[in-house]
């Protein structure tokens, strides 16, 4: 009998999936949970990581908010999710 590859790789990624999930909720007040709850794909949480990455790294407000905008395509779910979080 030869090995699942396609199951070897699915829980390969859900292992990473919960892992980003820890490494945002670490840089959050967010719990591991509530990252898997409003982020359950892998790209959403390299979105919610990327934008976090804008948020709390170097440079004025205004820098991060050209960041961001300047990636609003790609990050505009995240910070709709976010605000519903928080509304």
């Amino acid at each position: 009998m030869g090995l699942d590859w396609s199951k070897i790789a699915a829980e390969a990624a859900q292992e990473t999936d919960r892992q980003l999930a820890g490494d945002i909720s670490s840089l959050t007040t967010m719990t591991d949970r509530e990252i898997e709850e409003l982020f359950p794909t892998h790209d959403d949480k390299q979105r919610l990581a990327e934008l976090m990455e804008i948020v709390n790294g170097a440079g004025s407000r205004n820098e991060k908010i050209t960041r961001i905008v300047d990636n609003i395509e790609d990050l505009a779910g995240t910070v709709l999710t976010i605000a519903g979080k928080l509304g």
